[in-house]
């Protein structure tokens, strides 16, 4: 089954949309999304709406910290996120406010399991930025194969041969196949607001038959969504974070 993995959407339908797109044109079976589906970006009820409908047809939906900021309101954000996350809460629908409220903080199935952070601790928001941290979630998540977001990153971790975790840089578009005897932490990326001075949206792919995971990242129309961004009156330093990918 071709799996796919998308995270950090953060209310850039546009980005969204392209990722899904590519995804289906490479034989994309099933979605996990892995959170933070509002915030920064200018159209959260149609990027959780797209989610959701998703949800309904058997994807899997992860929440993330800026999801929760929905439900709980006084979480610690900078001055413009949190204009992007009051802007969400104006703009949904209470449907869609309790889709994610209702959201898990991690699933496991098989020998899979998804976050949004962490595995260890979900609901603390770790990131997972060390050889150290990606242990400690491996082992918390118990599974051959966990995927993250929440970095804004597309890395992996793997075990080695004495039982610590090593990170790999992948190169978009290149397989890598994942030994089933070695446990594995994936950071898939983030669709809505890439951190590396490169605006493509980013998420990955799994082939769950073959034990094969493919990072991608994917041109869309980040000048419109910048300009949706502009046009919903939220700060105008979130815009030029998505035309300059940082």
């Amino acid at each position: 089954m071709q799996l796919a993995l998308l995270s950090d959407i953060h209310s850039n339908v546009q980005a969204l949309e392209a990722c899904l797109r590519h995804a289906v044109e490479r034989g994309a079976q099933r979605y996990a999304f892995l959170g933070d589906f509002v915030g920064y970006g200018g159209d959260p009820r149609g990027v959780v709406q797209i989610i959701a409908d998703h949800v309904a047809r058997g994807a899997v939906a992860i929440k993330g910290n800026h999801d929760e900021a929905i439900e709980k309101r006084g979480s610690c954000f900078n001055d413009a996120t949190q204009a992007a996350i009051d802007f969400a809460h104006l703009m949904l629908a209470p449907q869609q406010k309790q889709f994610l409220a209702g959201l898990p903080l991690i699933v496991n199935e098989f020998d899979i399991c998804f976050a949004h952070a962490s595995a260890a601790s979900p609901e603390r928001w770790r990131y997972i930025d060390t050889p150290e941290a990606a242990e400690e979630c491996a082992d918390a998540a118990v599974a051959s194969f966990t995927f993250c977001g929440h970095v804004h990153d597309q890395v992996l971790f793997f075990e080695s041969g004495l039982g610590r975790m090593r990170e790999f840089r992948p190169v978009p578009g290149t397989p890598i196949p994942l030994r089933g005897s070695r446990r594995w932490v994936a950071l898939v990326g983030s669709v809505g607001q890439p951190r590396d001075r490169n605006p493509r949206a980013a998420y990955t792919m799994f082939d769950t038959e073959n034990e094969q995971i493919t990072f991608y990242r994917v041109a869309y129309d980040a000048m419109a969504a910048a300009n949706t961004i502009r046009e919903s009156g939220l700060p105008d330093s979130l815009a030029l974070r998505l035309e300059m990918g940082i």
